[in-house]
C-alpha cells in the first residue's frame, strides 16, 4: 500500500515537471537603468524566466552599445540565471509609416541600431510599434511602412528578428491581424515576426471579451493572416479601458477589464505555451513591472498545471 502511494507520489511529481516544460515561460519588461548587470540583478529578483528591455531611452532616436566588456559580464550573467529568451523594444517615437522624410529615416536608423544591439547582446529581436499616418491616407502609410521595414532588414545582420507589434488603434497601422498580414506577406521576410498585446487587441476590439471561445476565435483569426510560427511573443497586460475604446492603457494583472479569470481562460489554451509571455503593466507601486504581477502569472500558470492533472 505504501508502495503504491509513493509510486502515485512520484507519477505526478514527474507530470507536473513535464507539464512545467511544455507551459510559457513567464517574463517582463526589466529595466537596465545603471547598466545591463544592474538590470539583470532586478530581473532575478522579480523571478523572470524572459525577458524585455529598451537599447536606450524610449524617449529619443539613440541607441548606444554599452562597452564590450559590460555586455560579456552580462552574457554571463544571463546564462547564469537562464533568463531566456530576451527582446528589445524599440522606442516609443519611431513612425516608419511618416511622410515626413526626416521622421522616417530616423526611425529607420534607430530600429537598425536596436538590432545591431540586439545582435550583440544575443537577444532574440526587436518589437516595435507600427507607424501612424498622422490625418493622411492609410494604404499609403502601409506602404510606407513597408518600404521602411525593407529597409531596416536589408541593413541590418540576420541574427534577430524584426517584431511588429500590434496595436490599440488610435489611427495607427497594425490593430487587426489583416494589416499585419498583409505587411508580412508584402516584405516576404523570415525575420519580420509579430508580438500579440493582449491590452491593446482588447482596446482595439479586435477581442472583445477573453472567454475561452472568444480567445481561440482570436488566436485562429490571427494564425490565418501571420502564421502561428510567425507569433513570437506575447505582451501580457490587463487594460484599464474597455474594449473598443481605442486606448493604449495597460492595467495589472487582474486589476483591469480583462480580468485574472480571462488569463486564467488564455492559460488554458495549449497553443500559446510555446510562446513568451511578457508583462508590460504599470505595477502595484507604479513603478513598471514588478514580482507580483509576475507571481500572479505564476499562480495561474500552476493552477492551470493542477486543473490539467485533475
Amino acid at each position: 500500500m505504501k508502495n503504491g502511494v509513493l509510486r502515485r507520489f512520484s507519477f505526478y511529481c514527474k507530470m507536473e515537471r513535464d507539464m512545467k516544460k511544455k507551459q510559457p515561460k513567464i517574463g517582463a519588461h526589466v529595466s537596465m537603468a545603471g547598466g545591463l548587470l544592474k538590470g539583470i540583478k532586478r530581473a532575478r529578483e522579480m523571478g523572470v524566466e524572459c525577458m524585455q528591455i529598451f537599447a536606450g531611452s524610449p524617449r529619443r532616436y539613440e541607441v548606444f552599445l554599452p562597452p564590450e566588456k559590460e555586455i560579456s559580464k552580462y552574457k554571463e550573467a544571463v546564462q547564469e540565471t537562464g533568463i531566456s529568451p530576451v527582446y528589445i523594444h524599440g522606442s516609443y517615437l519611431l513612425n516608419l509609416a511618416s511622410e515626413d522624410k526626416e521622421i522616417a529615416r530616423k526611425s529607420v536608423e534607430s530600429l537598425k541600431k536596436s538590432l545591431g544591439f540586439a545582435d550583440a547582446i544575443k537577444a532574440e529581436g526587436v518589437v516595435y510599434h507600427p507607424g501612424s499616418p498622422k490625418g493622411g491616407p492609410k494604404d499609403k502609410a502601409i506602404e510606407r511602412e513597408i518600404e521602411s521595414i525593407s529597409r531596416v532588414l536589408a541593413g541590418t545582420s540576420e541574427n534577430s528578428f524584426l517584431i511588429v507589434e500590434n496595436t490599440a488603434g488610435e489611427k495607427k497601422i497594425g490593430t487587426g491581424p489583416e494589416e499585419v498580414g498583409y505587411i508580412l506577406k508584402k516584405v516576404g521576410s523570415s525575420r519580420l515576426k509579430v508580438c500579440l498585446d493582449t491590452a491593446h487587441s482588447f482596446e482595439a476590439g479586435d477581442i472583445v471579451s477573453f472567454e475561452e471561445k472568444e480567445i481561440k476565435r482570436w488566436l485562429l483569426k490571427w494564425e490565418k493572416e501571420v502564421q502561428r510560427e510567425n507569433i513570437v511573443l506575447f505582451h501580457i497586460n490587463d487594460s484599464a479601458t474597455k474594449s473598443e475604446s481605442q486606448h493604449d492603457r495597460h492595467e495589472n494583472i487582474g486589476s483591469g477589464h480583462i480580468g485574472r479569470k480571462g488569463f486564467e481562460n488564455l492559460m488554458r489554451i495549449e497553443k500559446t505555451w510555446k510562446i513568451p509571455w511578457v508583462l508590460e503593466v504599470p505595477g502595484f507601486e507604479n513603478r513598471g513591472p514588478d514580482k507580483k504581477n509576475v507571481d500572479i502569472l505564476k499562480e495561474i500558470r500552476r493552477k492551470c498545471i493542477v486543473n490539467t492533472m485533475g
